[in-house]
């Protein structure tokens, strides 16, 4: 079997992170990985006034999402999403869920029949009283086994080498083991589970618990309030999950980097609790704070909500989830942030 050719889609905050750990393992490990280039897929636009792909082809830095972290000289960016995954045999999707669909519209017949993948988006697709985590989604458009990679996982972090942990939730153990391979370093620890939807699920609901963590920072209400918010919003998670999702596992929630370790550190950083935190202090709307406090990165939380209220109201199941409800409702339908703790 030849060599697996690694493609990254997707160059934002995470995206770039991950690149720069899969360009120097694609080295380490060139007994698996061809390790000659790994093409990175980046949405192309002006920076500074130079073009980003040119930035980072040059200066070997993404200097608009991932500033003053280098890159191997291996990794490439690529303006053309069809051409980044030519003859790619591992497939990583790291980007706001927002455009998955276009992507994958560009890319349905165009990816090596072997080939395998495995997502890091946060979310999930609903329609109507159906719901997806993205790895299946991919799977299903594309014929491609697709794994999950998520966990306590701050891009800037990971980036420059702090100690962290993630969850890979593969559909084989072989893939698994590839995936490992890949991400895992001194400092970034790599967990293997059979697991796919519970990972994923995880990865998207915590947004949704880290807004309302963000909302008891706006309020000054203080850590013991704080604490009680992640507790009732992990058992949320693993109940959603348990009740729409057969076979997924007890220790992805308290075991698992993707459960409990990923609340906790998104309640304590990150841009979902930033940006709630704002919205109480400052009184201005998500799509607002959006723009002028994350640099062109997207707001996850607040839109998974959403989807969850969508799918719990065509379930007729409003109400069965009160951290997920008030997290909904302040964010769009004007509920006074005062509100968030009332019935929980």
């Amino acid at each position: 079997m030849g060599k697996e050719k690694v493609a990254i889609i997707g160059s934002g905050n995470w995206g770039s992170a991950i690149a720069k750990l899969a360009g120097g393992n694609v080295k380490k490990h060139s007994d698996v990985f061809d390790d000659s280039k790994v093409p990175m897929w980046v949405f192309e636009e002006d920076y500074e006034g130079r073009k980003l792909t040119e930035i980072i082809n040059t200066d070997h830095e993404n200097k608009k999402y991932l500033p003053d972290v280098k890159f191997s000289e291996n990794v490439v960016a690529v303006p053309d999403l069809v051409e980044a995954v030519k003859g790619a045999t591992a497939l990583v999707f790291v980007m706001p869920h927002q455009f998955l669909s276009k992507c994958l519209d560009q890319l349905e017949g165009k990816v090596e029949k072997n080939a395998k993948a495995i997502s890091l988006i946060k979310g999930v697709g609903v329609e109507g009283s159906d719901i997806h985590v993205f790895a299946d989604v991919i799977q299903d458009r594309l014929g491609i086994s697709t794994s999950a990679l998520s966990g306590a996982n701050i891009a800037n972090e990971v980036a420059i080498d702090r100690f962290s942990e993630t969850t890979v939730g593969y559909r084989t153990e072989e893939e698994g083991q590839m995936w490992q391979k890949l991400f895992q370093t001194p400092h970034f620890k790599v967990q293997l589970i059979d697991d796919v939807a519970g990972v994923s699920l995880c990865g998207a609901l915590k947004n949704i618990v880290a807004v309302a963590a963000g909302f008891i920072d706006g309020l000054e209400y203080g850590n013991n309030s704080k604490a009680a918010i992640m507790r009732i919003g992990l058992l949320e998670m693993k109940h959603f999950c348990q009740e729409f999702f057969k076979d997924v596992k007890e220790e992805s929630f308290l075991q698992e980097s993707a459960g409990v370790a990923d609340v906790i550190t998104s309640c304590l950083g990150g841009r979902n609790r930033k940006c709630a935190e704002a919205f109480v202090k400052q009184k201005k709307p998500f799509d607002e704070l959006e723009r002028d406090m994350l640099n062109g990165q997207k707001l996850q939380g607040i839109h998974t909500a959403k989807d969850v209220h969508i799918f719990l109201k065509a379930r007729d199941r409003l109400g069965a989830y009160p951290l997920f409800d008030k997290v909904y409702h302040i964010s769009w339908e004007g509920l006074p942030v005062e509100k968030l703790t009332e019935g929980l």
